[in-house]
């Protein structure tokens, strides 16, 4: 597995959801689930467009971490189990809703190295709004043919393939997925093509491998007419597979891939899968970060299926798909969270490299004015961490308002060489590895030496941003932090008399030095800080 960097984190938000057995079985580390480390997948399937249904099986590696004669594995409870193999021997099991408990004849050692294969069929769930519920997607192109494709983030692997269904746990050895569809068509996975097959039954396999660790909800198959795309830029391959009548739109479209590259690469690192390659996927739905493999449903127009999230005609600049979902390369996909309570540290940091690929291409101005424009998306309905173990997301502010602290974090250290150096230094300090919420906060405490904490915390787990109360009485104005947070400073950047000054309320009110006559001569620079400004008497 990944190597895990955690915190137990207890969150004291009461949250008024009733989770169940089946959320924790789902969403908890249990014995069962930590008794053994994942080392590789091999995925053999077929897909029948026709019948919507699976047939197959995943050979799963595994590496004993403590002596066990049991384990867990999860498949969705309406696909059926055909048969678990282990040592030429078929093994007994027991499922509890989604979680299957493999009971193996007798205690497997440990550091042993053991398979399973594990035999299964059935009709996955179909997804009604892919991506935002997990399902596979069955459609059709223009041209009649099917058009296939799943997302199941947040929903679980499990949906359609035998899995340890958790994100601390994602195979060393990367993964094999063969997929066998009917003649004329082609799977795309993740990875590498290895080759194809026709296995002389009306159907043809396509085999992919993937060298590094995945996370098991990126895992993905992709099945239509697809023409293929390649190009290779400054020793990157870049891989486009697109429906056919679309390969020569696709072509100038996607042409925005180079210079996003060049600019992530330069604030977060080399390209965290190099082995594996980077492919764009053309897919029904709208999109998904599967790595190596982001699927990409945009329609080939600029923004958001040709709409500005941030209402300010920036959005419209590039297209918010191939910019978001190959940001998440670096951020969900090589930097994961333990648990989808944590999710903003994918999506969070993903919407912040929205900002910084406009401030690369379009300059700093831009890239604040698409970042303020943002907060209109910020609901501050629920926190943005949910509840650990029980597979729990937090708010959807974790996009917008996950970025705007992000934003408001780099203008509080005030210092941009060292941001950038920070920015840099995260991404590769925790390159392919787990990590939770603590472990970001002192990441960023440590590197900026500044005790960042209570503005994570004023962000991440209330509803409410920090309210900026200034008053003044006759000349005398008095300013203060109004916070959830216990012990909450900021800095912010004052202009009195026409004088940027540099101050960081607490909770206490304080005072400034300069006598004000009118509340015209002190302005609150809050366009780059994402807090809110009030005028008390």
């Amino acid at each position: 597995m990944k190597k895990i960097l955690f915190f137990l984190l207890v969150s004291s938000i009461s949250f008024a959801q009733n989770f169940t057995r089946k959320d924790s079985l789902h969403g908890g580390l249990r014995f069962e689930r930590t008794c053994f480390d994942v080392l590789h997948y091999d995925l053999n399937i077929t897909i029948n467009p026709d019948e919507k249904s699976i047939v197959g099986y995943n050979e799963i590696t595994f590496k004993v971490v403590n002596p066990t004669a049991r384990i867990q594995i999860d498949l969705f409870d309406n696909m059926l189990i055909d048969s678990i193999i282990h040592n030429s021997k078929r093994i007994e099991y027991q499922r509890e809703f989604n979680a299957v408990f493999l009971q193996f004849a007798s205690e497997l050692s440990q550091n042993s190295t053991e398979k399973i294969r594990f035999y299964y069929s059935g009709k996955p769930k179909i997804a009604k709004r892919a991506p935002w519920d997990g399902g596979f997607v069955f459609k059709k192109d223009r041209q009649g043919k099917p058009f296939i494709g799943v997302a199941v983030q947040g929903t679980g692997a499990s949906l359609w393939y035998p899995v340890k269904d958790t994100q601390t746990d994602e195979p060393d050895n990367g993964a094999t997925i063969k997929v066998a569809v009917p003649n004329g068509l082609m799977n795309v996975s993740n990875g590498r093509l290895t080759g194809s097959e026709d296995l002389k039954n009306g159907y043809t396999r396509w085999d992919w491998e993937v060298k590094n660790p995945i996370n098991t909800y990126n895992i993905t198959v992709n099945i239509a007419d697809y023409v293929h795309i390649h190009e290779n830029h400054k020793g990157l391959d870049l891989d486009y597979y697109v429906l056919r009548e679309n390969g020569d739109i696709a072509q100038k479209h996607f042409e925005e891939v180079k210079p996003m590259m060049d600019c992530f690469q330069s604030k977060f690192g080399t390209y965290p899968f190099v082995e594996d390659g980077y492919k764009l996927v053309e897919t029904s739905y709208l999109g998904m970060e599967h790595q190596s493999a982001v699927a990409y449903g945009n329609k080939f127009q600029q923004g958001y299926l040709g709409n500005d999230l941030s209402g300010t005609g920036i959005g419209l600049l590039f297209d918010y798909i191939t910019i978001h979902e190959s940001g998440h390369e670096w951020f969900g996909n090589s930097i994961t969270s333990t648990d989808i309570a944590d999710m903003w540290i994918h999506e969070g940091f993903t919407q912040y490299t929205e900002i910084v690929f406009v401030e690369c291409q379009f300059g700093y101005e831009k890239a604040m004015k698409y970042a303020n424009g943002l907060r209109n998306n910020v609901q501050n309905d629920r926190p943005i961490i949910g509840q650990c173990c029980v597979n729990n997301e937090g708010s959807g502010d974790m996009y917008p308002k996950g970025a705007l602290l992000l934003n408001t974090l780099r203008h509080v250290i005030n210092d941009d060489e060292k941001w950038w150096k920070m920015i840099l230094k995260y991404s590769e300090t925790f390159r392919h590895k787990i990590i939770d919420t603590p472990t970001v906060i002192a990441f960023f405490n440590s590197e900026s030496g500044m005790n960042l904490t209570p503005i994570f915390n004023q962000y991440l787990k209330y509803t409410e941003i920090p309210k900026l109360e200034v008053r003044k009485k006759g000349s005398k104005v008095s300013y203060r932090w109004v916070t959830s947070e216990p012990n909450f400073e900021m800095p912010v950047e004052f202009i009195v008399k026409g004088e940027e000054i540099r101050l960081t309320p607490t909770q206490q009110w304080q005072k400034l030095p300069q006598k004000i006559k009118k509340w015209e001569d002190i302005i609150i620079k809050n366009n780059e800080v994402f807090i809110e400004v009030a005028k008390v008497q």
